[in-house]
């Protein structure tokens, strides 16, 4: 896909947790062609201490309204200053980068989307995708306590949702792969971001019960064209970068 150097617009900024804002940006023009599972590399400005862009999953995108969404985790220095971004200033992305998340080949499918932490981002613009397609997503989403849900309500008017946490304050108690849906019903296919330990367990109980499954890694990036190979991981292909073959990769194919 071509990629772009933009200048957008912050049309709004919302805390959604003491650790998260999700921010909705805009251009006067409509915005490019973009797949579940990419993400941008947003320009830091104002940080003294952060030099190369950050990787941030497409987390929505609003073809209405012309609205790119991205939840960001506000960990760092630099991402602390995407948190103190205001309405109407600019941030500059280069988008859309990198592979994405397998459609659905036929109406019908059930697909599981398992998420945890910021990894839940990409997972709601692939679960509108999917019910775009005549599929249903089914999303699974994990955090440490019912205060660490994300976008709980976006997700529910996308598909149906179940919930692990690991004190129990809110759906089942324990990690995702303890979740009894998983015994309980069929799934054509498993998407899943987030955490590696998770999305490790989560790859060996898809091959346990034979469902085809799907990764998309969080590997630091600097610069998300494949050039500077801070991100490669180790596959049965060799070593891919991360941020040009991925971030989706089949787990078949990861050396876990």
């Amino acid at each position: 896909m071509k990629k772009y150097i933009l200048d957008l617009t912050v049309r709004s900024i919302v805390k959604v947790h003491e650790r998260y804002v999700l921010i909705k940006l805009t251009d006067e023009r409509p915005l490019p062609p973009m797949l579940p599972g990419q993400f941008v590399e947003v320009r830091v400005d104002g940080s003294p201490t952060t030099y190369l862009r950050r990787p941030i999953s497409i987390h929505y995108v609003d073809d209405n309204a012309n609205e790119l969404w991205l939840l960001v985790a506000a960990v760092g220095d630099g991402t602390r200053q995407l948190a103190c971004l205001q309405p109407g200033e600019t941030l500059n992305c280069v988008l859309p980068l990198g592979n994405s998340f397998t459609m659905p080949t036929k109406a019908g499918e059930r697909i599981l989307l398992v998420g945890g932490g910021v990894g839940v981002a990409p997972l709601l613009y692939f679960g509108q995708q999917i019910r775009k397609q005549g599929a249903e997503p089914v999303f699974l989403l994990g955090a440490r306590s019912a205060a660490d849900l994300l976008q709980l309500d976006a997700f529910r008017a996308v598909g149906t949702v179940y919930v692990t946490t690991e004190d129990g304050s809110a759906g089942e108690k324990g990690f995702v792969t303890n979740h009894s849906i998983l015994q309980c019903e069929h799934f054509d296919r498993i998407s899943t971001c987030g955490p590696k330990p998770m999305m490790v367990a989560v790859a060996k109980c898809a091959k346990l019960l034979n469902i085809p499954c799907e990764a998309s890694l969080e590997n630091l990036m600097a610069c998300g064209l494949g050039a500077c190979l801070c991100c490669v991981e180790k596959t049965t292909e060799g070593n891919l970068c991360v941020c040009k073959e991925g971030p989706v990769f089949d787990t078949k194919k990861l050396m876990w």
